[in-house]
C-alpha cells in the first residue's frame, strides 16, 4: 500500500512559515522528551517500497531528476521488508540552494513499518544498513527551546532543520512529535524546479562510499581518493569481489568493508588501519577493512578438517565469513588457493557459520542470562563461551551450556591485564597512565631508565626478563596492571600473554592506530624521539593483534580515546572476537 509523507508542521518560531503551511498547534509532544535535530535539505520527499518509490504525491508523473532514484531504490529495494517504507529526500536536481559535497543524492529521514515511525537510532543503523546517509545532526537532548532558537544556520546554504522525538510513535502523532524550522523567503527562484533544465547536486568526496554501500559498482578511483591512499588496483578483482559479496547478501558498511579490503589488499594491515581510522571511515570501518585484509588469505591455505570448526568460529567473530570467503574467492592467486577457499566455504556454510552474525544468538541470550553481572567478568564468561563453542563443547543455540560452562569466572575473581600495542609515539603511555583503577603499571622504558638510559637498548633481554618477573608477581597479587611496550608483533604480546594465562588473567589489547605522518610529526617534538630508521622499523613490523587474540580489544585513535571495542558482551551486532 502507498502512503504518502504526511506535513511537517512549522516550530512557532519558523520564518519561512507562509499562509497556506501547516503550524503547530503546540509543543507538548515534544517538551521533555529527548529529540534529535537534522538539518533540513532542500529537495524533493520521495517514499522508497520494496517495489517501488513515488514523491509526494502518490500518482507523482515521471522527471528526469527522478531516474538517478529509481535507481538506487533498484538496488537497495530488496532490503526494504513489504509493508515498510523510507522515507527522504530527492536531491539530484538543483532547487532552491546549490548543494557541491553530497554523499548522496539520497538521504533518508525516517522509516516506517506500517503506521508506525522507527525510533532515531533504529532508523539510522536501517538505513546505512542500507547504504542510504541521513542528514547531518545538529542537536540533540532533551527538548529545550531555548536552545534550538539559539541554533545559527548559515541560510545561504541550509534550508532549515527538522526536530523529531528520538523515540519512534505513530502515523497519526505526528505532527505532535515532528516540527521544522525554514529559512525566511526560501522559494529564491522565479521558475519552478520541475519546469527548469535539470542542473544536479554535487557529490562530495565520501559519494563513492555511500554508492558502494547501495550496491553501485565500486568506482576504484573514487574509493581510493576518499580514504586517501593511492593504490591501483586491479579493477576486475574488486568487481569479482563485489559480484560475491553481493551473492552474500552483504550490504551497507559489510558490503564496503569487503570492497575496500579488495582494493587495499595489497596495503599493509597496520597502515590500512591507521590511515583509514583517520579518514571518513571511523576506528570500527577501518580495523574491520584491515582484518578483512590480513585474515583471507587463511582461507587460501590448506587447513586440517578436524580444526576447522575452531579456526572458523574464531574467525567468525573477527569478521565476517560471508565477505571473508567472498574475497578469498574472488583473490584466490591459482587453483589450489581458489579450492581451498570453496571448501572452507562448504564447510562453513553446513556449520551455519556464513551468517551476518552467527555467534549473535549466542551472544544476546547470554548478555540476557548474565545481566548484572560486573562487566569484566561479563566480557570473561562471552570469551569463554566463544572458545567453547569453537570447540564443539556447546552449541550456538544452548545458551544454558554457555552459563554452565563459564561458572568459574561469573565471580570476576582474577586479575586483570591491559596490554598496549603500538609504535613508539602512538601515545601508549599517555593513554595507560590514565586509566582508572590501575594497581600496577609496568614500562619496559622506566626501567631502562633505571638501569641509566631509557634509549639504552644493549640490556633489553635483561629488561624484558625484569619486567615479566614483575608482571608475574603482580598478577599473582591481583588487581589490574598495565604493561607499557610496543608489543608490535604476535611473538613480543604473547611473552606478557603466555604470563598472564598462567595467572588466569583477563587480557585487554589496547591498539593504537595513529597514521604514520603524524607518528614522524610526534616524533620530531616528543622528549624522548627515537631514531627515524628505528621508527621506520617498527612501521614495517607493527602488525596489529586479531579481536579475540586477548579477551577483549581496545581501538584507541589518534586522539587518544577508545573509538571501537571488539569482545565485549554489551557489545554491538558484529563486535567480539576470539581469534
Amino acid at each position: 500500500m502507498r502512503t504518502h509523507y504526511p506535513r511537517t508542521p512549522h516550530l512557532p518560531w519558523s520564518p519561512g512559515a507562509a499562509a497556506d503551511d501547516v503550524r503547530a498547534t503546540g509543543l507538548a509532544g515534544l517538551v521533555g522528551h529527548e529529540v534529535v535535530v537534522t538539518e533540513k535539505l532542500d529537495g524533493e520527499n520521495t517514499t522508497l517500497y520494496s517495489d517501488g518509490l513515488h514523491a509526494r504525491s502518490l500518482d507523482s508523473a515521471h522527471h528526469p531528476s527522478r531516474a538517478w532514484v529509481k535507481g538506487i531504490q533498484g538496488r537497495i529495494g530488496a532490503g526494504i521488508p513489504n509493508g515498510w517504507r523510507v522515507c527522504g529526500e530527492n536531491l539530484y536536481a538543483r532547487h532552491s540552494i546549490p548543494y557541491e559535497d553530497l554523499d548522496s543524492w539520497f538521504y533518508g529521514f525516517s522509516v516506517w513499518d506500517g503506521e508506525h515511525c522507527l525510533d532515531w537510532d533504529g532508523t539510522v543503523r536501517f538505513l546505512r544498513g542500507l547504504g542510504v546517509p541521513v542528514p547531518r545532526v545538529l542537536w540533540r537532548g532533551v527538548f529545550d527551546e531555548r536552545a534550538l532558537r539559539k541554533l545559527r544556520l548559515d541560510t545561504t546554504r541550509q534550508e532549515g532543520y527538522v526536530v523529531r522525538t528520538t523515540a519512534g510513535f505513530a502515523r497519526e502523532d505526528f505532527g505532535r512529535c515532528v516540527a521544522k524550522w525554514v529559512r525566511g523567503g526560501h522559494v529564491q527562484t522565479d521558475t519552478h524546479w520541475m519546469f527548469a533544465q535539470v542542473v544536479p547536486n554535487g557529490l562530495g568526496p565520501s559519494a563513492p562510499l555511500w554508492a558502494v554501500r547501495s550496491g553501485a559498482e565500486a568506482d576504484v578511483a573514487g574509493l581510493c581518493a576518499a580514504v586517501g591512499m593511492p593504490v591501483v588496483p586491479d579493477a576486475d578483482e574488486v568487481a569479482e569481489a563485489a559480484a560475491r559479496i553481493d551473492a552474500a547478501g552483504r550490504t551497507g558498511d559489510d558490503r564496503l568493508a569487503g570492497v575496500l579490503a579488495a582494493v587495499l589488499r595489497r596495503e599493509p594491515r597496520a597502515r590500512i588501519m591507521a590511515r583509514l581510522a583517520s579518514g571518513p571511515l571511523g576506528v570500527r570501518l577501518a580495523r574491520q577493512v584491515g582484518d578483512l585484509v590480513g585474515l583471507y588469505p587463511y582461507l587460501q591455505r590448506p587447513f586440517p578438517d578436524g580444526e576447522r570448526r575452531a579456526g572458523l568460529v574464531r574467525m567468525a567473530a573477527a569478521a565476517d565469513l560471508g565477505v571473508l570467503h567472498a574475497l578469498a574467492g574472488a583473490l584466490a592467486d591459482g587453483k589450489e588457493a581458489l579450492e581451498c577457499a570453496e571448501w572452507s566455504a562448504l564447510f562453513a556454510e553446513e556449520a551455519g557459520l556464513l551468517g551476518a552474525d552467527p555467534l549473535g544468538g549466542l551472544r544476546s541470550g547470554l548478555r540476557e542470562s548474565l545481566a548484572g553481572l560486573d562487566s569484566e567478568a561479563a566480557d570473561r564468561c562471552w570469551a569463554e563461551a566463544r572458545r567453547a563453542f569453537g570447540q564443539g563443547r556447546i552449541s550456538g543455540a544452548a545458551v544454558e551450556e554457555a552459563v554452565a560452562a563459564t561458572w568459574q569466572w561469573r565471580e570476576g575473581a582474577f586479575p586483570r591485564l591491559v596490554q598496549l600495542c603500538g609504535p613508539s609515539g602512538s601515545g601508549k603511555s599517555t593513554f595507560g597512565r590514565a586509566l582508572p583503577g590501575v594497581d600496577t603499571y609496568i614500562a619496559l622504558d622506566d626501567l631502562r631508565s633505571a638501569r641509566g638510559s631509557r634509549a639504552d637498548q644493549r640490556a633489553n633481554a635483561e629488561v624484558l626478563g625484569e619486567g615479566l618477573d614483575r608482571l608475574d608477581a603482580a598478577l599473582a597479587r591481583g588487581g589490574t596492571v598495565v604493561w607499557d611496550a610496543t608489543s608490535l608483533t604476535d611473538q613480543q604480546r604473547g611473552l606478557a600473554g603466555s604470563v598472564a594465562r598462567r595467572r588466569d588473567a583477563l587480557v585487554t589489547h589496547a591498539v593504537l592506530l595513529v597514521d604514520e605522518a603524524e607518528l614522524e610529526r610526534r616524533n620530531t617534538v616528543r622528549p624522548h624521539p627515537v631514531p627515524s630508521a628505528v621508527l621506520t622499523s617498527q612501521l614495517h613490523r607493527f602488525s596489529p593483534p586479531y579481536p579475540g587474540q586477548a579477551h577483549r580489544t581496545w581501538y584507541v585513535d589518534a586522539n587518544g580515546g577508545v573509538a571501537d571495542e571488539a569482545g565485549g558482551l554489551a557489545g554491538p551486532h558484529g563486535e567480539g572476537g576470539d581469534f
